[in-house]
């Protein structure tokens, strides 16, 4: 079940991966019309509106990434299935259809069917189709219907399984939407409270990538939070709406490079310039990108205390942000080139005062990992035992690919071809099946110097590499041919 929903994070970052160009987008027009929001400007309605025909649509993207992401091969008729089975249940339990199959006014249904079009569902037709592709994709059928044979028939099967869904949604859909209503609104109606609570399990649901889950009640319309959109689209409340991501500006830019600085002060000296390159190349992404587990997975398991301390801070610092109501938003994650977009957003309130509030925190990152590394003599980067160590490098490929070296070892110390069943990727970490756990060589494996190896099931490893890890799988690919 773990893996599944290992799996299922790591399609949602498909469609959660264009949001970047929406909020380049919406940052521009915010940007050049700041008070009017494009009444005053039709350069920024037109940026604007194009941001806004992402986000307004993220519901869709959610049913053909996550049909895609999930089918067996990838292939583009499990994404059209995904869209089909959207639009076959969104379209079944409208208001409209709705008010129709039960005979009363549109006024009088209940509104969870006003919802319908929402990232849930678009998660679970994804769910469905790729379900579908993955059992009929090869069926085939008799001669007369043998058109219909193989990937052909995976949409008609999604859109007769999405027939079957709508009916059961019908009883199911708005029981779980009051209940997630009830739930958004319970958090929420802890104002700054919840948001730090919020933050607390967000990175404590890190490891399993179940983060994405309890992302999308307060990011998106699941719940009727809907924090990005609503910020990005300049809907809401100024100080209040963006409160589920301000705080993540401080430790994302200020206080995980602080603690990358901490572990580089405290490795060994021999080891100090091999600890400095990774943790300049990973401070630097979290900084600017906001992308923050090339340092999160250097020290999450190799000092798991550290990261509950991370946890409580982050925690801490939504808490902080919200109690002020300092704001800003993000398409992508919060790092620099978001916050920069994002400070003429019309609902960004105080955002300079986030990154107060961060160098504050690099300072608080900075000491508590210092003096806890040093206390308690934990093994983060560049700490651990010399037994621990391989010196050797990844091998340098002939053809001059600076990923085909790394990748050739990273293979090779996971048993290759005798040993690995599957190879995949999220946006920082390969994601591998083996066959046997104990012909894995972590030691090979981490002397290409990737931030670390996690461990999730008795056949399932991941190998953090950070953002270029999809060149390192392109090349694993290669090799696996």
């Amino acid at each position: 079940m773990m893996k599944y929903f290992q799996r299922l994070g790591s399609s949602l970052m498909l469609p959660v991966a264009v949001l970047p160009a929406a909020a380049i987008l919406m940052g521009i027009g915010y940007w050049i019309d700041s008070d009017g929001w494009g009444a005053g400007n039709a350069a920024a309605a037109f940026f604007i509106k194009a941001g806004g025909s992402i986000i307004d649509n993220m519901s869709i993207l959610f049913a053909v990434g996550v049909a895609l992401g999930m089918s067996k091969d990838k292939d583009g008729s499990a994404a059209l299935s995904g869209l089909v089975g959207f639009l076959v249940v969104t379209t079944l339990l409208s208001t409209g259809t709705v008010s129709m199959l039960l005979g009363i006014d549109p006024g009088e249904v209940n509104a969870a069917f006003g919802k319908i079009a929402n990232q849930f569902i678009g998660i679970i037709s994804g769910l469905i189709a790729a379900a579908m592709y993955n059992r009929f994709s090869q069926v085939q059928l008799p001669t007369a219907l043998a058109f219909f044979s193989g990937k052909r028939l995976v949409p008609i099967m999604t859109a007769a399984s999405m027939v079957v869904a709508s009916a059961a949604l019908f009883f199911i859909w708005p029981v779980v939407y009051t209940g997630l209503v009830s739930f958004g609104e319970a958090i929420s109606g802890l104002g700054a409270v919840g948001a730090g609570l919020y933050g607390f399990f967000n990175r404590l649901l890190i490891p399993t990538g179940l983060h994405h889950a309890l992302n999308s009640v307060f990011w998106f319309d699941v719940a009727g939070i809907n924090d990005i959109p609503n910020f990005l689209a300049g809907t809401g409340t100024k100080g209040v709406t963006g409160m589920y991501q301000a705080g993540f500006f401080p430790i994302m830019m200020f206080g995980l490079p602080a603690a990358a600085l901490a572990m580089y002060h405290t490795a060994k000296t021999k080891r100090k310039k091999q600890t400095a390159s990774l943790m300049i190349a990973a401070g630097f992404a979290a900084f600017f990108t906001g992308v923050t587990e090339p340092i999160e997975f250097a020290f999450m398991f190799l000092a798991p205390a550290l990261y509950i301390v991370h946890a409580a801070l982050t925690g801490l610092s939504l808490f902080i942000a919200a109690s002020f109501h300092w704001t800003s938003g993000f398409g992508f994650s919060a790092g620099f080139v978001d916050m920069f977009l994002s400070s003429r957003n019309p609902l960004a309130n105080q955002p300079y005062m986030l990154i107060v509030q961060g160098l504050v925190f690099a300072v608080i990152y900075y000491v508590i990992f210092r003096f806890l590394i040093v206390k308690f003599n934990l093994k983060t980067p560049g700490r651990e035992d010399d037994e621990d160590i391989q010196e050797d490098g990844p091998v340098a490929s002939a053809g001059g690919n600076k990923y085909s070296g790394m990748a050739a070892t990273i293979y090779d110390g996971l048993g290759g071809d005798a040993n690995v069943t599957s190879v995949d990727n999220c946006i920082t970490r390969l994601r591998i099946e083996v066959k046997d756990m104990d012909k894995v060589d972590q030691k090979k494996i981490k002397s290409t110097g990737v931030p670390g190896i996690n461990i999730v099931g008795s056949h399932s490893i991941q190998v953090i590499i950070g953002t270029s890890v999809q060149f390192v799988a392109d090349e694993i690919k290669k090799i696996r041919k």
